[in-house]
């Protein structure tokens, strides 16, 4: 076992950590919970887990045991959180898993048989075509576009070879492939290419448009808010900060965030614009990934904050 080698481990983390795996099979050490992982990386294995094993394996959130987050890493001789280990054995961390994942490996890792799979549906418009055509022309005899998606839904396109299970699919006259892992999550992908898209003015880049990424908190300027305060646009602006900071300023019609603005929002239809405010955008940025994840689909942070309001738009709200 990993352990035998971790001479300088104390033997009673040891024997808590290997009592842990003995518990189950599938065994996640990570920051944060299942329901709330408290990183990027233990988000992405968490999400490739339960597309395989859903309700099967258990998570050890390592943040609230400091003996057990540096003692994992001595107990597996591997310096980074999150581990996945199976039957006691570690699979490895996050660019393992994923890469794994994307190939079917982690399948046969898990015991999972994996069945078959159909090719995704993808959309390549006429301009987007025209742009690969163009790349394919210069690239080496027998590559194709690959595409790629991964567990924070950043999506990816290369040139290279056929692998050997990667699936195909022929889309506006261009062939291009997918991981069998990958299929569902790029299932309606729309591929398009928009002139000055990247690079300013004059410069030109693939725009990828998946119907399965989840909703993301928008980020809105002072001068699109104060535009849209003008137009009457039906939508609701929250005050993040604290009852002392709006004693000094405030915008006209932001209505504080406590515990009753909490109540009316979650009373509210999930479609309904949300729009949030703090000092400089930190702490509204907080406050608007908190209600995406309670389902509102239309959540935005205003980058910049009332500090900007005043620097750009009226130069008589105080600053602080």
């Amino acid at each position: 076992m990993w352990y035998a080698e971790a001479m300088s481990l104390d033997e009673a983390t040891r024997e808590r950590i290997a009592g842990l795996l003995k518990e189950h099979r599938v065994t996640l050490f990570m920051k944060g919970t299942r329901s709330f992982p408290q990183c990027g990386f233990s988000a992405t294995v968490v999400q490739i887990l339960d597309q395989i094993v859903p309700g099967e394996y258990q998570t050890v959130n390592v943040l609230s045991d400091p003996a057990i987050r540096e003692g994992v890493k001595q107990f597996s001789n591997w310096p980074t959180i999150p581990q996945l280990y199976v039957e006691g054995e570690l699979i490895g961390g996050c660019d393992i898993v994923k890469d794994m994942f994307a190939s079917g490996e982690l399948h046969g890792a898990l015991g999972v048989q994996m069945g078959e799979v159909a090719p995704p549906s993808i959309t390549i418009t006429d301009s987007a075509a025209a742009a690969l055509r163009g790349a394919l022309a210069d690239a080496a005899p027998g590559e194709s576009v690959h595409i790629v998606v991964d567990g924070r839904w950043q999506h990816g396109m290369d040139l290279g070879p056929k692998g050997a299970t990667d699936l195909e699919v022929e889309a506006n006259g261009i062939k291009v492939f997918v991981k069998p892992m990958m299929a569902s999550r790029l299932d309606g992908l729309v591929i398009d290419y928009v002139d000055g898209h990247i690079d300013g003015p004059g410069g030109g880049g693939f725009k990828l448009d998946n119907p399965n990424a989840p909703a993301t908190v928008k980020q809105m300027t002072v001068q699109e808010l104060a535009a849209k305060l003008d137009s009457g646009a039906p939508f609701e602006l929250f005050d993040v900060r604290s009852p002392q900071e709006r004693e000094i300023c405030v915008i006209a019609n932001a209505r504080i965030l406590d515990e009753g603005a909490q109540k009316h929002i979650m009373g509210l239809p999930k479609d309904t614009p949300l729009v949030f405010h703090c000092h400089r955008g930190q702490r509204s940025q907080q406050a608007a990934q908190f209600f995406l994840k309670q389902g509102f689909t239309d959540v935005t942070n205003v980058a910049g904050g009332i500090d900007a309001w005043s620097v750009d738009i009226d130069p008589t709200v105080k600053r602080y």
